[in-house]
């Protein structure tokens, strides 16, 4: 077992634990959109950073992917953390302004509008959640990431239908935008 602390309180917690899984059973919020607890962590939102002291030495990290040691200590609403993660959800606000989810959750940071200007208003926030579904569960690969940049999104391989896309909806089911729809067959 291992010995931490998070926000002043002492925890133990089992040897591979991520901080953000350990927060989670203890009831310590910490706000995630691409953390899906049937998939490996991706850290692709960063909405989830804590400050972690280890060594005597702070530094904001991805609780989802960051794993408890001995000694730890975690802060999950410095005043550091919460400017980052302000920066970050007006950075996912400009994207995906049009999703109830980005716009309740940049709210409750106190993020209601963005300085950056975005010329399309996207549904996704490229969490990645999809494509490691289908890669993890499904075992398809029927979408991933394509291109870089402002131009970077998910797609089916050149972005044509599927071959191997079983219509099984598990990207649907854990989009955390609710974004991908899947037709039902009539």
């Amino acid at each position: 077992m291992i010995n931490f602390t998070i926000n002043d309180k002492k925890l133990e917690v089992e040897e591979g634990t991520t901080v953000l899984e350990a927060a989670q059973a203890a009831g310590i919020k910490i706000p995630t959109l691409c953390y899906h607890k049937e998939l490996k962590p991706y850290g692709a939102c960063r909405v989830c950073l804590v400050e972690v002291t280890e060594g005597g030495r702070p530094g904001l990290y991805t609780s989802c992917l960051y794993k408890v040691a001995e000694g730890l200590v975690v802060k999950t609403d410095t005043e550091k953390v919460g400017k980052t993660r302000k920066i970050i959800l007006e950075l996912l606000l400009a994207r995906a302004s049009g999703t109830e989810k980005v716009k309740n959750l940049a709210a409750e940071y106190g993020v209601t509008e963005t300085r950056i200007p975005w010329k399309g208003k996207e549904h996704c926030i490229l969490c990645g959640l999809c494509a490691r579904v289908c890669a993890e569960v499904s075992q398809r690969n029927s979408v991933n990431f394509a291109h870089r940049g402002k131009k970077r999104k998910i797609q089916t391989p050149f972005d044509k239908t599927s071959e191997v896309c079983i219509g099984c909806g598990a990207c649907a089911h854990v989009c955390p935008l609710q974004s991908i729809k899947i037709e039902e067959a009539e």
